[in-house]
């Protein structure tokens, strides 16, 4: 199978699961809704966020705009560099990685673009229905991203713990998405990894 292929294949994988899962706790939890999935640490939890990955947020609707707008052209470009990869016969690892970045990206796009046009609005106790009679809850870039993953690891400090005693610690309370672990997941491979991935271009370059 060619790179592009690859390329191809991991990117619509990618971006189906994530569409999937999004569209499924959108038609079947109401906002704030969570659920165990395993032991209580890591849960099911309904959140929109109009913000970055990781519920991140911008205020404002220029903001909003801006941002949809910046991962429009951040996709563009990634996808450009992708292909020149693919038809330089870079690495595998490289391609799955860029793969993973652009399909976290734009999955995340269609969710800001296109949510808001095609489902009613999700609140506490109602959940929300794709192409309500009445049209969807915003316009076009003005969606709200579905986040739903949540790790719940958290303690309280011991009452010794110098300046912290007995305060509420929560590691890692971001609500995130497959496309958010999947842009995360690419990014620190290569980062990881990248005189490994990279070799075969610098030597080009040499």
């Amino acid at each position: 199978m060619r790179l592009l292929h690859k390329s191809l294949l991991t990117v619509f994988l990618i971006l189906l699961i994530d569409q999937v899962l999004k569209f499924w706790v959108k038609t079947t939890m109401f906002l704030g809704q969570t659920e165990s999935i395993i032991d209580g640490w890591f849960l099911l939890s309904f959140v929109e966020n109009d913000g970055m990955a990781f519920g991140i947020d911008i205020p404002g609707g220029f903001g909003k705009i801006a941002l949809s707008l910046f991962r429009i052209v951040a996709v563009i470009f990634i996808g450009w560099y992708l292909f020149r990869q693919t038809q330089k016969k870079a690495p595998l690892g490289l391609i799955i990685c860029l793969s993973m970045v652009l399909a976290g990206a734009f999955g995340n796009i269609i969710d800001s673009c296109f949510y808001g046009l095609l489902f009613s609005s999700s609140i506490q106790g109602q959940i929300a229905s794709f192409l309500p009679e009445g049209g969807g809850y915003a316009t076009f870039l003005h969606g709200s991203v579905v986040d739903m993953f949540r790790f719940q690891i958290d303690w309280y400090w011991p009452k010794w713990t110098p300046w912290v005693g007995g305060r509420y610690f929560d590691l890692f309370p971001p609500v995130f998405n497959i496309a958010d672990a999947s842009i995360t997941t690419g990014i620190a491979a290569l980062i990881i990894f990248q005189k490994r991935l990279f070799r075969k271009e610098k030597a080009n370059a040499a």
